[in-house]
């Protein structure tokens, strides 16, 4: 696998739209981007790594602002890991309780699953579930 591809390659890398980098790039996240003599765009590993984080990182809810902040920090060099990690950690938090949220949300799915079949076994309403 070369180390050097064009975006389509980066695009098949990562398994995302030639479209979305772009985007990515638009916004700032996609840093240092080289250009080959035709002037076309060429990525490296780094880059995809890079994508492959930030878009993970879009997965958990972290906003554009914050993976633009730490884009930039990453910019900025090792005088910035504090600053990076303290993002991340307070990102974590976030995540962590979004997760809570989400474990909540499932217990009732389940209480209300395990309601209807109730229901459709006894074939009329059962009594409400005890409060917790």
């Amino acid at each position: 696998m070369s180390d050097r591809f064009h975006i389509g390659g980066l695009a098949r890398r990562c398994g995302r739209s030639v479209h979305t980098i772009r985007w990515y790039e638009a916004q700032g996240l996609i840093p240092r981007v080289g250009r080959d003599a035709g002037g076309r765009r060429v990525y490296e590993a780094e880059h995809l790594d890079h994508l492959i984080f930030l878009e993970r990182m879009r997965r958990t809810g972290m906003s554009v602002a914050e993976m633009r902040r730490l884009t930039e920090l990453s910019i900025a060099g090792w005088r910035t890991l504090g600053d990076r990690q303290a993002l991340l950690l307070a990102h974590r938090q976030a995540v962590e309780e979004k997760i809570a949220d989400l474990k909540a949300a499932l217990e009732l799915i389940d209480a209300k699953t395990r309601y209807y079949a109730e229901w459709a076994v006894r074939k009329k309403r059962p009594p409400p579930p005890a409060e917790p």
